[in-house]
């Protein structure tokens, strides 16, 4: 089998991102490729960290090209499907593969903003990036690198999409070449890989910059200084400072572990965080209430009924402080603090 060569010149190297409602999407996409595709195929969908994952076969299955789990350092095969593995980011480096356990991007790992971005730097203008269904806004920024460095975008129709929001927020952001469902993605696609790509003459140093801040092979509060500036927030992951990024057109924020959000799925993890902790001060509230029944029940014993009378008082403060916070938790529309 043929691997990705640095001599040819076409599009030949396609990165895939998708979310909820991602596995019905990839095997109806897989299903249209030709089986002699000159082109590899890399996809990351958002998945419970726990192995194993099936994807890899599920995708096998339903189309004529190879699907497998990827591994690290494999060469890069045409005609084959790279499939993160749960809790590795997926990247992608001059002919081979890499699997990458690094700080979180946008509330996942793996995420497809790192496989985008690091497909962009490694093959430029011979990277196709494909943002499918999904919830948030992952694979907005990975695209946005994939146009810079001179590669196609494209991106689901969110009509034809079963969760539209990463296809809507991509559109937002990214001047895409294709908007299409999904029976004519394959097809597009199969034209788009035996056309040749357009040499750029320089990648664009910010999208470097990050890349080698997620994959932790640099960094430092001066290399985010050069990306942003320092926010008054804290990373969701890790609680150290955030910087916001200015480079592009997507508001993102980065930690100096290298945790990555963008905005929305900042805001998410923050409600994630919220939501925990008013759980967390609910089962303190109902705990305090219940200590001081107790002290008030021994103090009623010993014959101090005023102390007995005030721990009483604490018990039923605590309660109904307790179940402000439990209507609340239990109302049936999302949180909005």
């Amino acid at each position: 089998m043929q691997t990705l060569s640095s001599s040819t010149q076409n599009c030949d190297l396609v990165v895939i991102g998708a979310s909820a409602g991602g596995v019905e999407a990839l095997q109806k996409l897989v299903a249209l490729l030709p089986a002699d595709l000159p082109a590899a195929l890399f996809v990351v969908i958002h998945i419970p960290t726990e192995p194993p994952s099936q994807l890899g076969h599920i995708l096998d299955r339903a189309g004529p090209l190879t699907a497998k789990t990827a591994e690290d350092d494999e060469p890069i095969r045409l005609g084959h499907i790279y499939v993160a593995p749960p809790d590795y980011h997926l990247l992608v480096k001059p002919g081979r593969v890499c699997l990458h356990r690094g700080p979180r991007e946008n509330r996942h790992r793996p995420a497809i903003d790192p496989l985008f971005r690091s497909a962009a730097i490694a093959y430029q203008s011979r990277v196709i990036g494909v943002v499918l269904t999904g919830y948030l806004d992952d694979g907005t920024s990975g695209l946005l690198a994939v146009k810079r460095c001179g590669g196609t975008a494209i991106v689901q129709d969110p009509a034809d999409a079963l969760h539209p929001d990463m296809p809507k927020n991509a559109l937002a952001a990214v001047e895409v070449d294709y908007q299409l469902p999904l029976s004519r993605l394959g097809k597009t696609l199969t034209e788009l890989v035996h056309k040749p790509a357009q040499p750029i003459s320089e990648i664009p140093s910010d999208i470097i910059t990050e890349a080698r801040i997620a994959e932790h092979t640099m960094s430092d509060i001066a290399s985010e200084n050069r990306l942003g500036h320092l926010v008054p927030y804290s990373c969701p992951e890790c609680n150290g400072p955030l910087w916001q990024i200015d480079t592009d057109k997507v508001r993102r924020y980065r930690c100096h572990m290298g945790h990555g959000f963008t905005a929305k799925a900042l805001a998410a993890s923050q409600d994630a965080a919220l939501e925990q902790a008013l759980w967390e001060a609910m089962r303190t509230l109902e705990e305090r209430a219940m200590l001081c029944h107790a002290m008030a029940r021994d103090e009623e014993n010993r014959g101090r009924p005023s102390a007995s009378k005030t721990y009483r008082q604490q018990a039923e403060e605590s309660s109904s402080h307790a179940e402000v916070i439990r209507e609340l938790l239990l109302q049936d529309k999302p949180l909005n603090l």
